[in-house]
């Protein structure tokens, strides 16, 4: 990639991407022109893949905490039982993580911290430049992959009704939508991320290689057999169940199974089973729907002119399945505090998002595994979280705690570079949510 291409990957990042066939019809295009921002060199790509909607990398798990912070490997086992009491909440270190807006740049932040050991919640920058309206709790904002955990549930959901077997074959339930040479693919490999499918290729790939030309993309629409199609070509990485790789296709092929068994959208079975009985009103699946409905924080790119155009409606078919949610931080906190205590699923399938692949396998770049089925783990300071990160262009969040809910966060941020610049913002998070006052 040149030196001032538009990044496809980040630090532990992998994005799946799928061609476009078809544009929506045009809708108002917002302003290109907001606010002043820095041109900032970004990194180069090891591999041409594009933006799916899934921020793949772990929140806490970059190379470098802040000083006085402490990174732990991830253990390969369950690390809830004899959990440390969670340190008393550090008030100023979580409104300096929010506060400081120009490293990275970002137009507006919120954190919002739960539990047993205490609460707090703060923001920081505005929900609109171009009105100036301060970030509220009632603010909505594209989650990214937090969308995977929803799916995840519902998989584990059917397969606690005896509807899916998670040591069967996904060829089982989706007979042709994978090429017949491939090795059979286990449902919970999918959820763990352990399939080993191939990258992204093949003709019609948008190119989206700087935030101009994503923009001129905005409205495409993209379906899930597309997707599928992207990687259907070339041999597979890995053995399945041999490494772990984050890749957003396996919740595509998670979500189309939810189809199958259900006859029903994958939305509409996440709809009936986890926001209506919880009450997320202010959660939803836009599918074609390029705009966030009601009060919500608006998304902003960086041109190469140094302005700021807002990315905000955006159609997210091409995150279908895997990253196209709309919540709010307190909706998250509602959903993680029902999921962790139990309330929507059965202790022993609840154990699986709280449990790694064996200690063997380990990711493609050699580091420990991280992902269960659903979620991810880490360790700062000292205490282990479970949750996950997800990203959209314009929009960078997160929800993490504790298994024993001591210490429980939610986080949104609106990066206006995607770059490696975003982990400076998450690495103060982490480093204020898990450290002794």
């Amino acid at each position: 990639m040149a030196e001032g291409d538009w990044p496809r990957s980040m630090i532990c990042m992998t994005f799946f991407s799928v061609p476009s066939t078809f544009s929506a019809p045009a809708l108002p295009e917002p302003s290109a022109a907001l606010a002043p921002a820095p041109v900032r060199r970004v990194l180069a790509s090891p591999r041409r893949v594009l933006l799916g909607g899934a921020l793949a990398g772990a929140l806490f798990l970059t190379g470098a905490l802040p000083a006085g912070a402490a990174a732990a490997a991830p253990a390969p086992t369950p690390a809830h039982a004899g959990q440390q009491a969670a340190p008393k909440l550090d008030i100023q270190a979580l409104r300096a993580a929010v506060a400081k807006l120009d490293d990275p740049q970002a137009t507006a932040a919120q954190i919002r911290v739960s539990g047993s050991s205490g609460r707090w919640y703060g923001t920081a920058g505005v929900a609109d430049l171009r009105t100036g309206r301060k970030v509220t709790a009632d603010d909505k904002f594209r989650v990214g992959s937090i969308t995977k955990v929803f799916v995840a549930t519902v998989v584990l959901q059917l397969s606690a009704q005896g509807r899916v077997d998670l040591d069967a074959p996904v060829q089982r339930y989706l007979p042709g939508v994978l090429p017949a040479e491939y090795p059979p693919i286990a449902v919970g490999q999918l959820l763990n991320h352990t399939s080993g499918l191939p990258d992204e290729s093949g003709p019609g790939l948008p190119d989206t290689s700087t935030p101009e030309k994503v923009l001129q993309h905005r409205y495409d629409q993209w379906t899930p057999q597309q997707m599928v199609a992207a990687v259907s070509h070339g041999p597979m990485k890995f053995a399945p169940g041999t490494r772990q790789e984050y890749r957003g296709i396996n919740y595509v092929l998670a979500a189309l199974l939810i189809e199958k068994v259900t006859s029903q959208s994958y939305g509409a079975e996440i709809d009936k089973r986890i926001l209506r009985p919880l009450g997320l009103h202010d959660t939803s699946l836009p599918g074609n729907d390029p705009r966030i409905h009601g009060p919500h924080v608006h998304g902003y790119l960086a041109l190469a002119d140094g302005t700021l155009s807002d990315a905000t409606v955006f159609n997210q078919s091409e995150a279908w399945g895997e990253g196209e949610m709309i919540s709010t931080s307190r909706d998250l906190e509602r959903f993680m505090t029902a999921l962790f205590s139990g309330d929507l699923l059965p202790r022993d399938t609840l154990d699986k998002m709280f449990t790694l692949p064996s200690g063997d396998v380990r990711m493609v770049d050699g580091s420990p595994a991280r992902y269960s089925m659903g979620l991810q783990m880490a360790s700062v300071n000292g205490m282990t979280l479970w949750g996950k990160t997800g990203e959209r262009y314009g929009y960078n969040s997160g929800m993490f705690s504790t298994r024993d809910q001591q210490r429980r966060v939610v986080y949104s941020f609106n990066p206006t570079h995607r770059d490696q610049t975003q982990t400076r913002m998450t690495l103060r998070i982490a480093d204020a949510v898990t450290r002794s006052s």
